[in-house]
């Protein structure tokens, strides 16, 4: 089960955390999903995972001894992502001198950093942001905040978080006043119109990213980032943005995702300039 899909289903059975186990590589081993032990939990559980018709090794249930808390904590530890943002829970020690400290609380809303998708859109946001022209960012579908809270910890002015999901929004709007930055955040569905920014990132699936090109598009004034993607949808991703009028600028993969960069047609931009000069 992907990790939108597990997100639905835990979102749906009212789970009070949600949280991804990686290996030292940063490969998903394992998703787990906190419940309170309330009476018909356990049954509501078995019977909605029957309808997922996931194989009976593929699942555990089980129940802790221990709070839900107290659990999250030994799942989630902190981690370096690109070369100077530290993504950690507020439970664990600060970053070092020099880093960028990214703190995320527990929640339902998805983008811990554990995810390679997350990992390659931080990535790209820091080396973005280092050439020093992004003034203005949007995050569609923003979930935990963790892309927009990046942005707005390496120095963008002005940051815009969307997500259609009430839990997230509440979840990056907390996340935000953690981590002491400002974020216009909005509970909507539609990339906003008659609005530009230097660089608009959203890391949601390669349907929708289809779905809302030509709005998205619309919203570029620079850059723009997309991921979510598997590495075989990535061409039918980049056609789309192609007909809209962007450039693309390239294709990053780890495991089998893909982080699609564009740039507006008219905007002079020279990559080979900016890779020399990091």
């Amino acid at each position: 089960m992907d990790e939108d899909g597990f997100g639905r289903l835990a979102g749906g059975l009212r789970a009070v955390g949600v949280a991804e186990e990686c290996d030292p590589e940063g490969r998903v081993r394992r998703r787990c999903a906190w419940f309170p032990a309330a009476p018909g939990v356990r049954e509501r559980l078995i019977a909605a995972i029957a309808l997922c018709n996931l194989p009976p090794s593929a699942v555990r249930i089980r129940w802790l001894d221990e709070s839900w808390a107290t659990a999250w904590r030994k799942q989630w530890h902190g981690q370096r992502i690109g070369r100077r943002l530290w993504v950690r829970p507020d439970f664990r020690p600060k970053a070092a001198a020099g880093m960028v400290d990214i703190v995320l609380t527990p929640g339902m809303a998805f983008g811990t950093g554990t995810h390679a998708t997350t990992r390659l859109m931080l990535t790209a946001i820091e080396r973005v942001c280092a050439e020093g022209t992004v003034r203005r960012m949007l995050d569609m579908g923003t979930g935990s905040g963790i892309l927009a809270i990046a942005a707005a910890r390496l120095g963008v002015g002005a940051v815009v978080a969307i997500d259609c999901d009430a839990d997230a929004v509440a979840a990056c709007r907390e996340n935000a006043r953690i981590n002491k930055v400002r974020i216009e955040v909005r509970l909507g569905d539609a990339p906003p119109e008659r609005e530009r920014f230097d660089l608009v990132v959203a890391n949601i699936l390669a349907a929708p990213l289809i779905a809302m090109a030509e709005a998205l598009s619309c919203c570029v004034g620079g850059r723009l980032l997309l991921s979510g993607v598997l590495a075989r949808q990535a061409a039918r991703v980049e056609a789309a943005y192609a007909a809209c009028g962007l450039q693309p600028l390239g294709v990053e993969t780890e495991e089998e995702w893909a982080l699609l960069e564009f740039v507006r047609a008219d905007v002079e931009w020279n990559r080979t300039a900016t890779v020399q000069g990091e």
